[in-house]
């Protein structure tokens, strides 16, 4: 059966390990046919011969998932349990009504379908969050003035990546398909707000250069050890720093027990948390009044 774009696809020589989603087939000038592909539970971009691919069943698919799902299980819980005990800890202070501010996030995500299952993590833990699908190659154009627009805590720019075939040296940045699209989203974003205290920056997808990423100026990057890192692991690293005290620090140990990939496939720096506690709970909305164009 011939591969078209849309279908989910395992690669032979590497066991099918990983599942994709055909993107693009090019066909190359000795008659044969490259196809490009994204990963559907891990943020890989990679290319492939079409011999070397075989279409997967809806049952494979479907296995596929609840695998990932079953991994995700223990982080949702120990989520939400720091999630209740906050919304406990910001009631009845000096017999106040207290309420919660988590950090507020801007995410920048090269792939649609990743952005709306990470705005979805993110309403699920009461953060507020702003995302943007922007191609890995353009979000560095567009990252200064969403900062200003937004004034986000923390900023997440991730998509896909991946090493190039045949690709030796890891040193060399050219060796990644957009790491060095992520650097220059980073470099930009630190021209606004250089602190690393005021914007937190977590950047990189699959096998990223995590060593160039993190010395452009983010506070945690993938991938240290150049392994897959899943769809939702540049979330679970923010939201661990949007719901952790402004008096507290996350360390990369801690997000790392939140991640599939652990520390191999996020790492980063010491950095001060952006939750606070606020009391009492406001009572009405604000509204602004009179002409916005009134001087």
């Amino acid at each position: 059966m011939a591969i078209k774009p849309g279908d989910i696809v395992g690669r032979k020589s590497y066991g099918c390990d990983v599942l994709f989603k055909v993107c693009d087939i090019e066909e190359n000038r000795n008659e044969e046919k490259t196809v490009l592909l994204k990963g559907i539970n891990v943020r890989l971009l990679a290319d492939s011969p079409e011999a070397d691919l075989v279409l997967m069943s809806e049952e494979e698919v479907e296995k596929d998932k609840e695998v990932f799902a079953r991994k995700f299980e223990e982080s949702d819980r120990s989520m939400t349990r720091s999630m209740t005990r906050k919304k406990r800890g910001s009631g009845g202070r000096q017999g106040l009504n207290g309420f919660m501010q988590p950090g507020r996030v801007l995410h920048l995500d090269g792939d649609g379908e990743y952005l709306k299952l990470c705005l979805k993590e993110y309403e699920k833990m009461g953060i507020g969050a702003f995302g943007y699908e922007i191609k890995e190659s353009e979000q560095y154009k567009h990252i200064k003035r969403l900062l200003r627009e937004i004034k986000p805590d923390i900023l997440v720019v991730t998509g896909h990546d991946g090493l190039l075939k045949d690709s030796n040296d890891l040193n060399d940045i050219n060796s990644y398909r957009n790491s060095y699209n992520f650097v220059l989203s980073v470099k930009a974003a630190r021209e606004v707000q250089p602190s690393l205290d005021e914007l937190i920056i977590i950047a990189g997808a699959c096998q990223s250069h995590y060593e160039a990423i993190l010395e452009s100026g983010a506070n945690f990057a993938s991938s240290p050890n150049r392994i897959l890192i899943h769809a939702l692991d540049p979330v679970k690293a923010c939201i661990k720093a949007a719901l952790t005290p402004i008096n507290k620090i996350v360390s990369a140990e801690e997000i790392s027990k939140l991640t599939i990939s652990g520390i191999n496939g996020i790492g980063g720096l010491q950095t001060r948390g952006k939750y606070r506690d606020g009391a009492p709970k406001p009572r009405y909305k604000y509204k602004q009044g009179g002409d916005v164009h009134e001087v």
